[in-house]
Formats: C-alpha cells, sequence, structure tokens
C-alpha cells in the first residue's frame, strides 16, 4: 500500500484520536497557544470589521496564528474532499439508517445528509430551522461556555480544567437530547 492509498483509508479511533490529542501539547510546547477554533471569528471579525465594539477591541494580530490554523484546516478539508476521498460509501450502522429512515433521512451519499443539509432547503422552512435557527444554537453556546468543543474537550481537560469537563459533558447531553427528543420533534414538524 502506497502513501495515497494509506491516508485515502478512514483511520481507526486509536490512531486518529491520539494524533487530534497530540496537537494540544504541539501548541503548547511550540508556542504555547491553547488549541480552540471558535475564538477565529472573533478574531476575524475583529480583523474586518473595525467597529466600537469593545468585545472586538483587542489586539487581534497577536493572535493570527489562530486565524493561519483556521485557514490550514480549511484549506485541508478542501484537499482532502476534492483529491483523497475515500472512494468507498460512507458507513452507517442499519440500526441508525433505519432510524434515521423513520424519519424521513435516507440520503447517505455525503458526509452530511442531503435530506438535511442540501442547496434546496437553505430557503425554505426546513433550511431556516436546521441552518439560521442550529447556528445560532451552536453560536449562542459556544459563547455562553466560553469556547467550543475542540476548545473544552481537547484542551481544557487536557489541562484538568474543571469548567471544560463541565462544558463537555453539557455538550454531549444537549446531543443526546438533540438527537433523540428534538430531531425527531423537528423532522415531524417540517418533514
Amino acid at each position: 500500500m502506497n502513501f495515497l492509498e494509506l491516508i485515502r483509508q478512514p483511520w481507526p479511533w486509536y490512531i486518529a484520536g491520539p494524533l487530534i490529542g497530540l496537537t494540544v501539547p504541539a501548541l503548547l510546547i511550540i508556542g504555547n497557544k491553547p488549541f480552540g477554533i471558535s475564538s477565529s471569528l472573533r478574531h476575524a471579525c475583529a480583523a474586518c470589521v473595525p467597529a466600537n465594539i469593545s468585545f472586538f477591541k483587542y489586539d487581534w494580530k497577536a493572535e493570527s496564528w489562530n486565524l493561519i490554523f483556521v485557514l490550514g484546516i480549511a484549506l485541508g478539508g478542501f484537499i482532502a474532499t476534492q483529491f483523497l476521498a475515500d472512494p468507498n460509501a460512507i458507513v452507517i450502522a442499519s440500526d441508525t439508517q433505519q432510524d434515521l429512515a423513520a424519519l424521513g433521512i435516507t440520503d447517505f451519499s455525503g458526509l452530511m445528509p442531503a435530506d438535511l443539509f442540501s442547496v434546496e432547503n437553505i430557503f425554505n422552512f426546513k433550511g431556516l430551522i436546521f441552518f439560521v435557527f442550529g447556528g445560532f444554537l451552536v453560536g449562542f453556546g459556544t459563547r455562553y461556555a466560553g469556547g467550543c468543543t475542540s476548545g473544552h474537550a481537547i484542551m481544557g481537560i487536557a489541562n484538568l480544567q474543571w469548567p471544560s469537563l463541565v462544558a463537555t459533558i453539557c455538550f454531549m447531553i444537549g446531543g443526546f437530547v438533540g438527537t433523540l427528543v428534538l430531531l425527531p420533534w423537528l423532522m415531524g414538524l417540517v418533514g
């Protein structure tokens, strides 16, 4: 197996997980930088939209490494999807497929179900609920929790921060409630 074939295949959790986890000490050792993605939006807004808002009045240039980091994530995602995509179908457990089919979600051809996240759904009621309201909840939750899931679950817990453990537990509970309670209710509402 050559290198290109190796990186095209899905990696098992016991390889991918530690590699993600090693990002934390690498950032700390290289430049004493914390891992997190949500702060990059604040930096981008402070850089691109100079306004008289106290939240955006700070030295964003000192945090420009974070913008480069996020740009690298976007570029890596583009390269991976365009040139290194796994040719095999995404594997989803049959029980999960049956549960989602009962909700009207049947297209599993991409990384996200096209029944929910497609261009056609952007300007209809379903799009309003899933894109606009869902995006608002993610943004509000990130700001309210003082960081995103990656920042808290990967960086915060690695640094033994009690608020990050609490935030991560709340993220998980929210995910379970969203999947088991809100998704069926919303699909019934917009279906």
